[in-house]
């Protein structure tokens, strides 16, 4: 038996996001069929994480356990022949049996892109969010520092949340402007559901002036999820990458 580590791309826009859903075409869905036509197995992928509907990722992480023959390295390349064209599978390789990708120490790293301009261009509409109205960047990167460090995140999260704890840490967040896109960059220990959208939707009011910057601490004490901002759309959100910091085996 050997466990293969994939590392998988994908354009979210026509998928139900990564898990697995009834009657519902989803990344991991697709994944499986593609490995086991490939395989001749019956093989079951596990996922990283578990991206919504619409959210792409260049880094996403999955793992199966295979008795095929083929080397773990070349299941890349004989997998992206199966795939359709919105998947694309990065690196391929072997590691240990025990290895699970949620289970393990990473740093995991979402981008969250606005298009601030006056009009909305087609070739952005699936990969950022629009906005018309004016974004101050300077007041997003100051309401920004208020998020980094260790901290109950039960204000930006989805009410329907269902785990043991809202604690995460947040090693880096950065908000920068290259001509009409705004990129919101979140490094952190792990991500609660919805946790970076709602990052970015209060980034948003803040940068309105709706919200003062100082105002991101007195959400984070209320611990309730009417305290932050709106839930951006899924458009904008990309997984960048997982970082293992204690390796792959």
């Amino acid at each position: 038996m050997t466990r293969v580590m994939l590392t998988v791309a994908y354009d979210g826009t026509n998928y139900h996001g990564w898990q697995l859903q009834p009657n519902a075409i989803t990344v991991e869905g697709v994944l499986n069929e593609a490995l086991s036509e490939l395989l001749h197995e019956d093989i079951k992928v596990i996922g990283a994480s578990r991206t919504d509907t619409g959210v792409h990722a260049l880094g996403n992480i999955a793992v199966f356990d295979t008795e095929a023959r083929i080397p773990a390295e070349k299941v890349s390349y004989a997998l992206n022949q199966r795939l359709p064209d919105d998947i694309r599978i990065q690196k391929s390789q072997q590691v240990s049996l025990d290895f699970h990708p949620r289970h393990q120490n990473s740093k995991k790293t979402y981008e969250y892109r606005i298009l601030n301009r006056e009009f909305a261009l087609p070739t952005q509409r699936l990969y950022s969010h629009f906005t018309y109205v004016p974004l101050d960047v300077d007041l997003m990167k100051a309401g920004a520092k208020y998020l980094i460090g260790e901290h109950d995140f039960k204000s930006f999260c989805s009410v329907n949340t269902v785990v043991e704890s809202t604690v995460r840490t947040i090693y880096d967040i950065s908000v920068t402007k290259h001509e009409d896109i705004i990129s919101i960059k979140v490094t952190g220990s792990g991500f609660l559901y919805n946790m970076v959208r709602i990052i970015a939707g209060t980034l948003m009011e803040i940068g309105k002036g709706k919200t003062e910057p100082q105002k991101v601490k007195d959400m984070l004490e209320a611990l309730d999820r009417t305290a932050s901002g709106p839930t951006a759309p899924a458009c904008g959100l990309t997984l960048m990458s997982y970082e293992y910091v204690d390796g792959v085996y």
